[in-house]
């Protein structure tokens, strides 16, 4: 295929939050980026700073729009916002670690826990419904910049939904991938479909002063990305 009709995705998770350091719940609620998430933003733009990219487009939630911000400075883009590429909303959840949604919802959180498609928290979204939203939103996004080197600035559920959907993997497969904050992934899209160039790039994170050797991921779910 030309490369006039190919869009080439860079995709970052935003940088750590304090919410990610303490397990905590974060979905749709607005939380801002920690001192180290501040210093993973700040690495990932350097990193990307010869990557050509062309346009920059953020989820307006603070933690990705921050990041996506630091990138900007660098690259010297304007950020286009898209509620579509927010985070999973987990209703009830939010604003609760993830020992106390055990607590509180153990049948609910068991159905969360073993990736059920179909389970959505009371007030949130189920996964089919989540990929559906981000993968139409990522979609229209590559499809009006053609030809061009896109960076997607958003959270650990949405670079799922977009791993999965490049390797054809169903929502209710386990997750063997990693999601880790401020790492940068590449995607191509054919306008067709989206296919895998290179995932969990963390070359820019190494020598983290900050680093406590956890990403604030929920330890029995690989990689829970909130």
């Amino acid at each position: 295929m030309a490369d006039a009709e190919v869009t080439r995705i860079v995709a970052v998770r935003h940088g750590e939050t304090e919410w990610n350091a303490q397990m905590r719940m974060q979905g749709q609620l607005d939380t801002a980026l920690s001192e180290r998430g501040r210093w993973q933003a700040a690495r990932a733009a350097e990193a990307l700073a010869g990557e050509g990219i062309e346009a920059i487009f953020a989820s307006d939630l603070v933690r990705a729009f921050d990041t996506a911000k630091a990138i900007a400075r660098v690259v010297d883009l304007p950020i286009a916002t898209d509620t579509g590429l927010r985070e999973r909303s987990f209703g009830i959840f939010q604003g609760h670690t993830y020992a106390e949604i055990d607590a509180r919802w153990p049948a609910d959180a068991a159905r969360w826990r073993r990736h059920d498609p179909a389970f959505a928290p009371e007030g949130g979204e189920s996964l089919v419904e989540f990929s559906a939203r981000v993968v139409a939103a990522v979609t229209q996004i590559a499809e009006r910049s053609r030809g061009r080197t896109i960076l997607v600035v958003s959270h650990g559920g949405v670079l799922d939904c977009l791993y999965r959907a490049a390797s054809g993997l169903d929502l209710a497969a386990p997750r063997s991938w990693e999601l880790g904050n401020a790492t940068v992934n590449r995607l191509l899209f054919t306008g067709e479909r989206f296919t895998l160039v290179g995932w969990s790039d963390t070359a820019h994170l190494d020598g983290d002063p900050l680093d406590d050797g956890s990403e604030g991921d929920c330890p029995t779910v690989p990689r829970v990305a909130t």
